[in-house]
């Protein structure tokens, strides 16, 4: 690794999505990384959703078989580590973010990220659509839902949580879930990732 970046520097939750940055870039598909990494697309989709952190032999291999350079790479996930005392986060600067390619009727928006000695969290903002769909997902980090507006079936596994406004939900996400709307409005979550920023 690169002399000047630290464990406490880097946001491991970001790979994901820039690994996806660079093969769109590169028009390749998933197919297509998966066939010239070796790495099965189920994986390689794991990782760029952020539902799984590879480790490090098979992030350097994706890296080297996209043409990235180590150090240009690992400087795009490095953070300011420095906490100014507050954050104040208008809503126009929530970033809009892709989490699955097959999921329908979900939008992601990122309000804050930011890392810290103990770790990196993210919050989100989850609009569910009326008969959104994808299938049930798993995370490296856990999560703490608040259901803002709408209501929810959210399912553990085969665990099903009746949702109102107001409500919370605290799991691993590790455990297989996905929120499930079946009324007429749209629902919006609240969404909490606590990530433990260690590669394994």
């Amino acid at each position: 690794m690169e002399e000047g970046i630290t464990k406490e520097q880097l946001v491991y939750y970001k790979i994901g999505s820039q690994i996806r940055r660079y093969r769109k870039e590169k028009d390749l598909k998933l197919v297509d990384l998966a066939a010239m990494t070796n790495i099965g697309s189920a994986m390689l989709s794991k990782i760029e959703n952020g539902r799984m952190i590879p480790t490090i032999p098979t992030l350097f291999t994706i890296i080297s078989r996209l043409g990235i350079p180590l150090e240009v790479f690992f400087a795009e996930l490095t953070a300011e580590s420095r906490f100014p005392g507050y954050f104040f986060l208008p809503k126009s600067t929530y970033t809009r973010y892709e989490k699955e390619e097959n999921a329908r009727g979900f939008e992601y928006y990122s309000i804050l990220e930011h890392s810290t000695g103990a770790g990196a969290f993210q919050i989100s903002m989850v609009e569910v659509h009326p008969q959104a769909q994808r299938p049930p997902v798993t995370t490296s980090a856990f999560e703490y839902i608040y259901l803002v507006s709408g209501a929810l079936r959210y399912y553990l596994e085969d665990k099903a949580f009746e949702m109102q406004a107001g409500d919370s939900l605290f799991f691993d996400g590790a455990i297989a879930h996905v929120p499930v709307n079946e009324t007429s409005e749209t629902a919006v979550m609240l969404v909490l990732y606590l990530f433990n920023e260690k590669i394994v």
